[in-house]
C-alpha cells in the first residue's frame, strides 16, 4: 500500500511546469487542495526567486530555490536561508576553469540577481549587474556559479567541470544544454528538502517527490516515494519508484488526485 505523504516537493521546469511553462488551472486546483487536506506543498528547484511567477498563484508562502542553496518566500523572494558558495571556492575552482577550458565565460546567482560577466551570453541574461570578471563582483552571496564555454561540445564541457571541480564543490545537472551549475559542497536539492522537511517535523517516509533531470535524483531517492514524470532523464525513469505522465498531461496533477480522492492514513 502506498503511503499517505505529509509533504510533497515538486521540481518545476520538465515537472510540473507544462511545455509553455505555465501550471494548468487543473494543476493549480489541485495544489492548492494539499494542504486543506492536511498535505504540505513545496516547490525545490534550480530556478532563481525572480522566476518564481509561474507558481505564485498556488500561495504557498516558500519554495527551495538555486538546487538547494536558497529558501525564499514566494510572494516577495526574500531570502529566508541561504547556503552560499564560498567567495573563495568561486575563485579557485573559476581559476581552474580559466586554465583548463577555451575561453569559458561565467556567472553567479545571489538572493538578489544574477551577477554576470559582460562575456556570458545566452542564459539568464535579465542579470542584477555586470562586470568585467565574475570574480570582481563576489560580495559572499553566490548561491550557484553558471558556467558556459560555446567551443566545447555541452557533454564534454560537463565532463571537463567536473574532474577539474572535485569535492571542492557540487556540480549539477538541471538539464539546461551547455550550462553548467555548481553550488556549495553538499548542497543538492534533497538537502535542501531534508532540512526544510525536519523543520515541520516531517520525517522522509512521509514525504512524495517529484522530477525529471539529473539534479532531481537525490531527492527523489531520499523522499519516501519518488515519483519520475514521462520523458525525464533515462536515470530518473530508472531509480523513481513510479512513473506518472508528462508535464502537458498534468502527471504531477493526475498523481496526486489520486491521493486526495483516498482520505485516510495509507492509498
Amino acid at each position: 500500500m502506498t503511503r499517505r505523504p505529509r509533504l510533497v516537493a515538486t521540481d518545476l521546469d520538465g515537472t510540473l511546469l507544462r511545455s509553455d511553462g505555465t501550471l494548468s488551472e487543473r494543476t493549480v486546483r489541485v495544489l492548492r487542495a494539499l494542504p486543506e487536506a492536511g498535505v504540505q506543498v513545496i516547490a525545490v528547484t534550480a530556478r532563481p526567486p525572480r522566476w518564481l511567477g509561474p507558481v505564485r498563484p498556488l500561495g504557498h508562502a516558500t519554495a527551495i530555490c538555486l538546487n538547494g542553496a536558497l529558501v525564499v518566500d514566494v510572494a516577495s523572494g526574500d531570502p529566508l536561508e541561504l547556503h552560499a558558495l564560498p567567495d573563495r571556492v568561486v575563485r579557485d575552482v573559476v581559476a581552474g576553469l580559466r586554465a583548463a577550458l577555451p575561453a569559458p565565460s561565467f556567472a553567479v546567482e545571489t538572493p538578489r540577481g544574477m551577477l554576470a560577466e559582460h562575456g556570458f551570453e545566452g542564459w539568464q541574461t535579465d542579470h542584477l549587474r555586470r562586470g568585467a570578471r565574475v570574480e570582481d563582483l563576489l560580495d559572499g552571496s553566490a548561491g550557484k556559479l553558471l558556467g558556459r564555454c560555446d567551443g566545447l561540445e555541452p557533454a564534454a564541457f560537463a565532463a571537463q567541470v567536473r574532474a577539474i571541480v572535485g569535492d571542492r564543490a557540487q556540480v549539477h545537472d538541471s538539464g539546461a544544454v551547455g550550462l553548467v551549475e555548481i553550488a556549495a559542497a553538499g548542497v543538492t536539492k534533497a538537502a535542501g528538502l531534508a532540512r526544510w522537511a525536519a523543520s515541520l517535523g516531517v520525517p522522509p517516509e512521509d514525504v512524495w517527490a517529484f522530477g525529471d533531470m539529473p539534479n532531481d535524483l537525490e531527492m527523489l531517492g531520499w523522499a519516501g516515494r519518488g515519483v519520475a514524470v514521462a520523458g525525464a532523464h533515462p536515470r530518473v525513469v530508472a531509480a523513481a519508484d513510479a512513473v506518472c505522465a508528462a508535464p502537458d498531461e498534468d502527471g504531477v496533477a493526475q498523481e496526486l488526485e489520486t491521493l486526495l480522492a483516498r482520505p485516510g492514513g495509507h492509498g
